[in-house]
This record gives C-alpha cells, sequence and structure tokens, in this order.
C-alpha cells in the first residue's frame, strides 16, 4: 500500500509540478495582457511557446492594438511573426494611419511588410511628406546637366517633394525612379528651350513642364511638388562641337592634299621617266645614222662631195642655233670673247 500511495503520488505531482512551472513563466505575461483587457490565455502562450513563438512580442503587439482601438487577434498577429514579418512596425503603422485617417487594413500593413518594404516609414511619409534630392548627391553627381539649342551647357538641381501612396505601394517603383524620371524631364525642357536665357530667366517654367509629365505614375509615391533649388551656366558645348568639326575638316582637307600631292609627285615621276626612255630612243636613233652613212657609201648611193656638204650642213645648222640662242640671252655675237 505505501509503494503505490508513493506512485500515485508521483503521478499526481508530476502534472501539478508542468503545470505550475507553466503558470509561473507566463504568469507575468497573462497578467499583463489581462489587466490590458487583451485577452491572452494560457493556453495560447503555452502554443506559442510550442511554436517557438517569442510571446513577449506578440502580447506586446496586441496590447498596443487594443489600446489603440485596433480590432486584430492574437492569432493574426502570430501567423505574421511566424512569416517572418515585423509586428511590432506593423501595429505602429497601423495606429499612426488610424490616428490620420488613412485607409490601411491589416491584410495590406502585412503585405506591405512582407514584401519587403517599411510599412511605418511609408505612413509616416504618407502623412508628413519628404523632399527627395534630384540627381541624388550620393552618386556623386551634384547637379544635371542639359544643352540648350543655343549650345549653352545648364547645370540644374531640383528638390522634388513626395509622399507615400498606400494603395500602390506593393508593386510600386522607388524613389531611384522618380529621380530618374524628373532627371529626365529636366534634360528635356532645358533641351527644347531655344535660349538657354529662357530657362534662367524662368527656371519655373521646369517644374511647370515636369509636372505635366505624370511622372509619378506607376510608382509608390505621389509627386506634390518639383521645385528648382539651382540653376548654372556650364560650358559652351556648341562652340567646342563646331571647333572640333572645324579642326576635323581641317585635317580631312588636309589629308586630301596630301593625298593630291602625292599623286603630283608620282606623275612627276612618271614623266621624268618618260622623257628619259624617249631620251634613250633618240641616242638609239643618232646610232644608227652612221651605220647608214657607212652602207650608203659602199652601195655607191653617197659621194664624197655628198657627205661634205651634208657635214656643212650640220655645221651651218650648229652655228645658228648657237646665234638664236645668244640673241635669246640678250647678247650680240660680237660680244662673246675670242
Amino acid at each position: 500500500m505505501t509503494a503505490l500511495w508513493i506512485i500515485l503520488v508521483i503521478i499526481i505531482a508530476i502534472p501539478v509540478l508542468i503545470g505550475l512551472t507553466v503558470f509561473l513563466a507566463f504568469f507575468k505575461l497573462w497578467i499583463r495582457a489581462y489587466s490590458s483587457g487583451a485577452g491572452v490565455t494560457f493556453l495560447e502562450l503555452v502554443g506559442m511557446w510550442l511554436r517557438k513563438v517569442k510571446a513577449a512580442a506578440v502580447v506586446d503587439s496586441r496590447i498596443m492594438a487594443v489600446k489603440a482601438g485596433l480590432n486584430v487577434s492574437t492569432r493574426e498577429i502570430e501567423t505574421h511573426y511566424l512569416a517572418g514579418g515585423n509586428i511590432a512596425r506593423v501595429i505602429l503603422a497601423l495606429i499612426a494611419a488610424s490616428k490620420a485617417n488613412i485607409s490601411l487594413t491589416w491584410q495590406q500593413a502585412t503585405a506591405i511588410d512582407l514584401a519587403g518594404r517599411d510599412i511605418l516609414d511609408a505612413v509616416q511619409t504618407s502623412v508628413n511628406p519628404k523632399v527627395i534630392d534630384c540627381p541624388n548627391p550620393n552618386q556623386g553627381q551634384p547637379t544635371i546637366a542639359a544643352v540648350a539649342m543655343d549650345g549653352i551647357q545648364l547645370r540644374a538641381k531640383a528638390r522634388v517633394t513626395v509622399r507615400t501612396n498606400i494603395q500602390s505601394l506593393v508593386g510600386g517603383a522607388t524613389e531611384e525612379t522618380i529621380i530618374a524620371r524628373v532627371g529626365e524631364g529636366i534634360v528635356t525642357t532645358i533641351g527644347s528651350a531655344e535660349s538657354h536665357k529662357q530657362v534662367l530667366e524662368n527656371p519655373d517654367r521646369i517644374s511647370r513642364v515636369v509636372l505635366q509629365r505624370g511622372l509619378d505614375a506607376g510608382t509608390a509615391f505621389e509627386i506634390l511638388s518639383i521645385d528648382i533649388a539651382d540653376v548654372d551656366v556650364g560650358e559652351n558645348i556648341g562652340a567646342q562641337l563646331q571647333t572640333k568639326q572645324a579642326e576635323a575638316d581641317k585635317q580631312i582637307a588636309q589629308a586630301r592634299a596630301e593625298e593630291r600631292r602625292a599623286m603630283a609627285r608620282a606623275r612627276e615621276q612618271e614623266m621624268q621617266a618618260q622623257v628619259i626612255e624617249m631620251r634613250a630612243r633618240v641616242v638609239e636613233a643618232e646610232a644608227e645614222v652612221p651605220k647608214a652613212i657607212a652602207e650608203a657609201f659602199r652601195s655607191g648611193n653617197l659621194g664624197v662631195m655628198d657627205y661634205y656638204r651634208m657635214k656643212n650642213v650640220v655645221a651651218d645648222t650648229d652655228m645658228r642655233d648657237s646665234i638664236s640662242k645668244m640673241e635669246d640671252d640678250g647678247e650680240t655675237p660680237g660680244d662673246k670673247p675670242v
């Protein structure tokens, strides 16, 4: 009988000890939830412990939701925690949206949070719009450069005031898209101006044109205003391009002139070669004369007297050539030294 009582006491004591341990472990959380009207039961706390959920985080989030008048159950908060969401920031975002009369449901908030967006920052930006610098100075480009139609470069810097569009936050483009679109609008507006003076006189022209383009379509933001912070005159790009074009034309003309000069030199060398060839032919023809005279002597077609008369004619022709050359040079035959 003694052994039976001992076994019975052990059987009863083990559940009591387990229950006492669980009670002591979650008593503070239960008291905190009960006193706040959150209504978290011991079974829910034990279930969180078995599912390895941080019960303190869930209870605190549930208490904040109840105190703010939000209808969010403990099961929904635990489910979002198990999905990897940030339950504290989601509850804070819902509280901020409720106070600011912004339509935001639990499903939307959790979806935005699980998509990787900061839901609390989005709600805060929706209430308090923020300013985006265009271009982003952190990317190393302080201004946006564009060239007007007169060839003068202008460097502009804009400040874009935006607020978050909660309804299009999931799947909407980020700040980088806003910056890129505004930069494109600035370049287009400056590039379409006939003179850079028009842009300097009316910088708000850029703002009006850019705002009319609807740059916030498909993004997670709504553009409230675009303010041109600074416009500076840069380089004379038109003059530089004309100078480079003139230099290129000059080099092309020099290359063509050099080509013609080379062709002329080649033609000159060719003509000189032709002259030398003709002289060689003359010399070759002159070499045939003595042979012809000798043949004429042998055949009896040329006599001695005929040969002398021919020599006299040649000498007379040479003398007349020399006299004509002297007259061309401005001399007279009597002036020639003996």
